[in-house]
């Protein structure tokens, strides 16, 4: 037969009660309440008191009862008068653990004796959801593997990807994202920041801060998956009901971020313009190199004076006037760094009639000049 006497005593609902007209109700209930709450701790920090001491009291009896085991084999007078310490502290602390029991064993009539009620029901029987999700490899992505995922991504939502960026009102942005929730991802924020600089090298300013506050969007929306530990695509809807809502914080928190954002942007862009232009630079210098291997710009700009203005005028003789009253060592140093950067190419006239050039095997032609000083002389 079942007994139903458990059922005998149950504290029911703090609002379940009939009142009368004149009693504030709502007050009521709330007394009720946190009259019951505060039994229910009272009785919680009851149980938690005699636990602790109890625990105390049976660790010190073991304590104490393994000295005196290891003082009795000792049998020094020293250990004796210890020995008879240790048996008058045991006897107390049995008498103690016996108040303990006794405690334990009130406190286990009274905690019968208490009502149920809505919180004493019933206990938690789990404690955490699991969801049937595909499992994932714990080893990390290397760079060759996110650089194909986003390949890939991009060239199966690349459209998609560029519409919404070019969308600017919030509830247009929501539609978007709940009609194509594929896009609810890491990879479409990385196609957007990337289209942001490239939009800014090509100087179209207006449109890159238009791209530019789609990415934040995706990015928030993405940090609010990670605080919430959730898929991105099940989210979305939260960012947007809190930015429509003007949460002023909240505004004010994305609208840093996206100036912040748009400043990295035109610093990236700055840097790799800055990139082609020395690439650029590098490129036509090595396209001007000389057969010596020198840039003819560098060594030009190194010249003496009097010697820039014979390659400016492109006077001949007057160069060779020049070296002539040059000394011997400075202009051979001159000249052969002019020869190996191709701005003089010795013999020229004689390597246009024979049809050939002339890599320098030659004597350099102030060699020749100087042996026509020396006949005027």
């Amino acid at each position: 037969m079942v007994d139903y006497s458990v059922w005998d005593h149950i504290e029911v609902s703090d609002d379940e009660d009939e009142t009368h007209p004149n009693i504030d109700t709502a007050s009521l209930f709330r007394w009720r309440h946190q009259a019951r709450v505060e039994r229910m701790e009272e009785a919680q920090k009851e149980r938690e008191e005699y636990e602790k001491g109890n625990t105390d009291v049976k660790r010190k009896l073991g304590e104490c009862q393994k000295k005196l085991n290891e003082l009795v084999v000792a049998e020094t007078d020293d250990a004796k008068k210890e020995i008879e310490k240790l048996h008058s502290e045991l006897k107390q602390l049995k008498r103690e653990e016996k108040d303990w029991d006794k405690k334990g064993n009130q406190l286990k009539k009274k905690e019968k004796s208490t009502p149920w009620n809505v919180d004493t029901l019933s206990k938690e029987g789990f404690s955490k959801s699991i969801f049937n999700v595909s499992s994932e490899s714990n080893d990390p992505e290397t760079d060759e593997d996110k650089e194909k995922k986003h390949k890939t991504f991009v060239g199966k939502y690349e459209k998609q990807v560029k519409h919404f960026g070019m969308l600017s009102r919030w509830d247009d942005s929501q539609k978007y994202l709940s009609d194509n929730p594929q896009l609810v991802c890491e990879e479409t924020a990385n196609y957007l920041v990337i289209w942001c600089i490239d939009l800014e090298v090509e100087e179209k300013h207006a449109l890159m801060g238009q791209v530019a506050h789609q990415t934040i969007v995706m990015q928030f929306i993405l940090e609010l998956a990670k605080s919430l530990k959730v898929d991105p695509r099940a989210c979305f809807r939260q960012f947007f009901t809190k930015i429509k809502t003007a949460d002023k914080q909240y505004v004010e928190a994305f609208n840093d971020e996206l100036e912040a954002f748009k400043e990295r942007v035109r610093g990236r862009a700055q840097a790799r313009i800055e990139k082609a232009m020395k690439e650029y630079e590098e490129e036509e210098r090595q396209k001007r190199m000389g057969p010596g291997g020198l840039d003819p710009v560098e060594v030009y700009e190194n010249l003496p004076t009097e010697m820039k203005n014979c390659f400016d005028a492109k006077d001949i003789q007057l160069l060779q006037d020049v070296i002539s009253k040059m000394d011997p060592t400075e202009a051979k140093y001159h000249m052969q760094r002019c020869i190996d950067s191709g701005l003089w190419i010795p013999n020229a006239k004689a390597a246009e009639e024979e049809g050939e050039k002339n890599t320098g095997e030659e004597d350099p032609v102030y060699e020749e000049v100087k042996k026509e000083a020396t006949e005027e002389k």
